[in-house]
């Protein structure tokens, strides 16, 4: 079991080129194909505003004004595409997924395509092993990251969020938060070839984390049946913050990977009150892997 299909939602921001980074270091590690994806605004969708009182020649101006800035996006990020493969020397460049097959070895393309960004990004990652993602930008609340919500939410796949600084590895050393949810539990079933190839494996459970559901022991005895030997290690809050004491405890540890579940509440709960999911998603310095 491996990943062999990842998909990489590609904004031409910094934050993009570090996702970049770090989707091509999977798919070195993993022998996979890596697709690049840009989705483009539609100037279509402003249609619709007619309904609003807007003139005819107003709607024209604004998709005229939204086709050209989605065209100098566009381009922004082919050449960000083109300045990294360039440079990706083991990485072959194929035309599409389909012809990625030919090769051995990790592989890699690019498509840009117009529709809206969550219904793209959600429909095509039904087809890959692993999404990687952006970290939000500095200044964007992570509830507005449409690609990792329509990932999280509608795509049945898991998703890693790329920090804002590539890593120097991943998967080496790797964290598993446990609350005893489904949403941990499908985290570590989609994260079993990390654990299996990771050097050193340590579960991070409190009972302030705690869910109803098996406590850590039982994941531990779990993945022994899978041939993984993992160390159970409590951690505490920081401030009372459960999110900032799992960050912490997983620093401690040296990790390069953390692997959890998302939204063990419902996501509109834990955007009004924050939560684990959302504190790690705006802190984390480390790759991300999550599942629901």
């Amino acid at each position: 079991m491996a990943y062999r299909r990842i998909l990489l939602p590609l904004t031409s921001t910094a934050a993009g080129e570090a996702a970049l980074t770090t989707a091509l270091m999977v798919a070195r590690i993993w022998n996979a194909h890596l697709h690049c994806l840009h989705v483009r605004v539609d100037a279509r969708d402003v249609a619709p505003l007619a309904g609003e009182g807007l003139s005819g020649a107003m709607i024209e101006e604004m998709m005229a004004a939204t086709e050209r800035e989605s065209g100098e996006r566009a381009a922004r990020v082919r050449a960000l595409f083109e300045r990294f493969a360039a440079k990706a020397g083991d990485v072959t460049i194929a035309e599409s997924a389909e012809a990625a097959l030919k090769h051995d070895g990790p592989t890699l393309s690019f498509a840009s395509i117009p529709g809206r960004e969550e219904d793209v990004v959600a429909q095509e990652s039904r087809l890959y092993d692993l999404v990687v993602v952006p970290h939000p930008e500095a200044d964007e609340d992570v509830s507005s990251s449409d690609a990792l919500h329509a990932v999280l939410f509608d795509s049945g796949r898991p998703v890693l969020v790329a920090p804002r600084v590539a890593p120097t590895s991943i998967g080496t050393r790797v964290c598993v938060a446990w609350n005893g949810t489904a949403e941990s539990a499908a985290a570590v079933a989609a994260a079993l070839p990390w654990l299996r190839r990771a050097e050193r494996v340590r579960i991070l459970y409190a009972d302030e984390y705690q869910r109803r559901g098996p406590p850590a022991e039982g994941l531990r005895t779990y993945l022994r049946w899978h041939e993984i030997e993992a160390e159970a290690v409590p951690f505490k809050p920081q401030t009372r913050e459960v999110g900032a004491g799992l960050l912490g405890a997983a620093r401690d540890f040296g990790a390069d990977l953390l692997v959890m579940g998302a939204y063990s509440h419902s996501r509109l709960r834990q955007l009004i009150l924050g939560g684990v999911t959302r504190h790690v998603l705006e802190n984390a310095d480390l790759p991300v892997q999550m599942c629901r």
